[in-house]
């Protein structure tokens, strides 16, 4: 298949499976409004590697991937969803609303911090791992046959990703200062909430 149409395709996925609002798209609001826009970028980053990280899994080895995931499905729920509970309970505001706080630029090393957990976090979610390999297989891309087209492929996948995350902390950090003050206080709770629910969703699914 052209490299090109290839590249193609996984922009879309990488889009479409980074746009719908879930724990991560949670996280990442919070982030930002907590942080800045780069602290919202640095999380969605790690997103965008774990995805590239599956992409090149179902490419490269489609069968073994699918099976692989299978065998290990429940020590990765069970560390998701820890993650996810630690991240809840981390993450719920312990204080009142108040002003708005100045944008900073947080250090790299909290940036790379950011990237490395949430990456940690995405790699750990079998029902994301499972939805890539149901895409490719659904698209025919389980085989995508030379390197160059699995390098477009895989490339795609993270560039539509990481341009999603980049989007969402851009339009969340250029709104903060006109929302009211008690909106990141709500949103870090509706965040927590969200994660907790995904956590326990995951230990549910185990069980």
């Amino acid at each position: 298949m052209d490299a090109l149409v290839l590249f193609g395709k996984g922009l879309f996925i990488g889009l479409a499976i980074a746009a719908p609002i879930g724990p991560m798209g949670a996280l990442c609001i919070q982030r930002t409004l907590a942080r800045g826009f780069w602290a919202g970028v640095a999380g969605g980053l790690g997103t965008a590697l774990a995805d590239l990280t599956f992409a090149t899994g179902a490419a490269v080895g489609f069968a073994v991937f699918q099976d692989l995931v299978e065998r290990i499905a429940v020590p990765l729920g069970l560390i998701g969803g820890a993650f996810l509970m630690g991240l809840a309970w981390n993450g719920w505001p312990r204080g009142q609303a108040g002003e708005p706080a100045a944008a900073q630029v947080p250090e790299a090393r909290s940036l790379w911090r950011t990237t490395l957990v949430t990456y940690g976090l995405t790699i750990t979610n079998p029902p994301t791992i499972l939805l890539f390999a149901a895409i490719f297989a659904g698209l025919g891309l389980a085989q995508t046959g030379s390197g160059l087209a699995i390098a477009a492929l895989v490339a795609g996948v993270f560039l539509g990703s990481i341009c999603w995350w980049a989007f969402l902390s851009g339009l969340v950090a250029a709104l903060h200062h006109r929302l009211p003050p008690a909106f990141a206080l709500w949103t870090a709770r509706v965040s927590s909430l969200t994660m907790a629910g995904f956590g326990l969703w995951a230990f549910a699914s185990i069980f």
